[in-house]
């Protein structure tokens, strides 16, 4: 039997957990990137969470683990489409056992992916190359997840709830020069 291809191209992340952790559960990084095929040929194209952003925000956008809606685990603070992708930045409930267990697994760099939940409104394929352009969603929910469907979605900085703007363009300067 022929061995199966890998289905990603080689990723590489930092081998340590992030830095600048604290207490308060506020965590930041990219949801979806713009233009980046995921696992499942989906790829998101920019302004496509516009309209939901505008008709839902942040607020009523649910912060789940694992995509399971019995499992919420804290709310998101702001969510933003930038020329990257969707930028967001969440507070894990610290009061709830499970936003515990997975502050702890961030801190510790074992748990780092986003995940997207959405309903498609306008997306187009492809042909030849099987890809489905999304070009409007309906943004229900984003989760922590272990393994993201699109493996550059993921948890960039676990802070406090008041960033240190210098020190994260710092941050980021050396892990882009490096």
């Amino acid at each position: 039997m022929k061995p199966a291809a890998p289905l990603v191209g080689e990723r590489k992340f930092l081998a340590e957990a992030p830095s600048a952790v604290d207490a308060d559960g506020v965590f930041e990084g990219y949801a979806s990137l713009f233009g980046e095929a995921d696992l499942g040929k989906d790829v998101v194209m920019p302004g496509a969470f516009r309209d939901s952003l505008k008709a839902r925000g942040a607020a009523q956008v649910r912060l789940l683990w694992q995509h399971d809606p019995a499992q919420p685990i804290g709310r998101w603070l702001s969510i933003a489409e930038d020329r990257r992708g969707l930028r967001v930045r969440g507070r894990l409930n610290l009061a709830v056992e499970r936003a515990r267990d997975i502050h702890a697994l961030m801190r510790d760099g074992a748990v780092d992916g986003l995940s997207i939940g959405f309903r498609v409104e306008r997306a187009r394929a492809e042909r030849p190359t099987g890809l489905r352009r999304l070009e409007k969603l309906d943004l229900w929910e984003i989760s922590v997840v272990t393994f993201p469907m699109l493996p550059g979605a993921r948890v960039e900085t676990v802070k406090q709830a008041a960033p240190n703007l210098a020190a994260s363009i710092r941050r980021a300067a050396v892990r882009l020069l490096s």
